[in-house]
C-alpha cells in the first residue's frame, strides 16, 4: 500500500499463535464465502438491474450492505452507530483508519465509495470495488472536468457517494487535514443548491489489552498480513460511526469552508464519541 501519511511510530510486529491460526480458520472461511458468495449473487442480479435501471441499483446495494453487516458478526467484533441517517440527496465523507471503515460504513447505510484509480487494480478489494459501484478517479487535472461530470451524473441519479476527504488511511488516532479538491464536485450549477452532505466520524475501540491503533492500516503495512492480524485476535474491539447532522451546500460559500466545517465535525466525533451540531 502507497500512502502518503507515515506515523513516527512503527506498526506493532505480527505474531500469530496456534490459537491465532485456529481463529484464522474459523472466522476467515465463513467470511470467505460470505464476501465471494455476496459477490457471486451480486454480479448475477446486476446483469437483470442494470439493462432495466442503468446506473440506479434498486436491489444489489442490499447485498452489499448485508454482507457488511454480517461480516462484523463472523469477526465477532462489535459494531454501534450513533446519530440520524441522512435521507436527502447528497455525499457523505468519513475520516479513514483501515480497509474495515469500508464494511462498517457499507452496513450502517447503502452508498458508493470515491476511490483512487489504483484500488480498481488490487486483488480482492479491487474487484469487490467494481462489483459495488464505487466511483475510481485518477490524479490527472486533465481529467478533472470528466470527473467532476461523472460524480454530478451519480449524485443527480440518487446515488449517496462516500469520500475519505483525508486522502489516506492512518493508525486511526486522529484524523489529518481533509483534502478540499473533491469538495469542488458539489459547487456546480446543477448540484450546489440540491446537495447536502453528511460528515460521519468512524472510531476503532480496541478490545482490553490491545493498542489503541490495532486496527489502523497506515504506512508500509500490507493488506493480508492486516487481515490476519485481524481474524487473529483472540478477543475482538468494536467499531463505531457517528453521524453528524447534514450540511447544506449552499450554506457554504466554497469548497473550502466546506470541508473545514466537515472536518471539524468529524473531529470532533473522533475525539469525544459524540455527534456534532451544525
Amino acid at each position: 500500500m502507497s500512502i502518503s501519511w507515515q506515523s513516527k511510530e512503527t506498526p506493532d510486529p505480527i505474531c500469530i499463535g496456534l490459537l491465532g491460526w485456529v481463529l484464522v480458520l474459523l472466522r476467515g472461511v465463513p467470511l470467505a464465502l460470505l464476501v465471494f458468495g455476496g459477490l457471486l449473487l451480486l454480479l448475477a442480479i446486476r446483469q437483470i438491474e442494470r439493462p432495466l435501471y442503468g446506473l440506479r441499483r434498486p436491489v444489489t446495494p442490499f447485498i452489499t450492505q448485508f454482507v457488511c453487516r454480517n461480516a462484523f458478526r463472523l469477526l465477532g467484533m462489535g459494531y454501534k452507530t450513533r446519530g440520524k441517517l441522512m435521507r436527502r440527496n447528497g455525499a457523505v465523507v468519513a475520516n479513514h483508519s483501515s480497509w474495515l471503515d469500508i464494511f462498517a460504513l457499507n452496513a450502517r447505510k447503502r452508498i458508493y465509495f470515491v476511490s483512487k484509480a489504483e484500488v480498481a487494480k488490487w486483488p480482492g478489494i479491487g474487484w469487490l470495488a467494481r462489483a459495488t459501484g464505487t466511483v475510481f478517479i485518477e490524479r490527472d487535472p486533465k481529467k478533472a472536468k470528466m470527473q467532476a461530470e461523472l460524480f454530478e451524473q451519480r449524485l443527480l441519479a440518487g446515488h449517496k457517494l462516500l469520500f475519505f476527504p483525508e486522502g489516506t488511511s492512518t493508525d486511526g488516532l486522529r484524523v489529518l487535514p481533509f483534502k478540499t479538491t473533491l469538495f469542488a464536485a458539489f459547487f456546480t450549477e446543477e448540484l450546489r443548491e440540491r446537495l447536502h452532505v453528511q460528515p460521519v466520524s468512524v472510531r476503532f475501540l480496541p478490545a482490553t489489552g490491545q493498542p489503541d491503533r490495532f486496527y489502523g492500516w497506515w504506512g508500509d503495512m500490507d493488506f493480508g498480513s492486516h487481515l490476519l492480524k485481524t481474524l487473529a485476535a483472540p478477543r475482538q474491539g468494536t467499531v463505531e460511526l457517528i453521524y453528524h447532522p447534514p450540511l447544506r451546500v449552499s450554506d457554504f460559500s466554497d469548497r473550502k469552508s466546506l470541508a473545514a466545517k466537515a472536518e471539524e465535525m468529524v473531529r470532533f466525533g473522533h475525539d469525544f464519541g459524540l455527534p456534532a451540531s451544525n
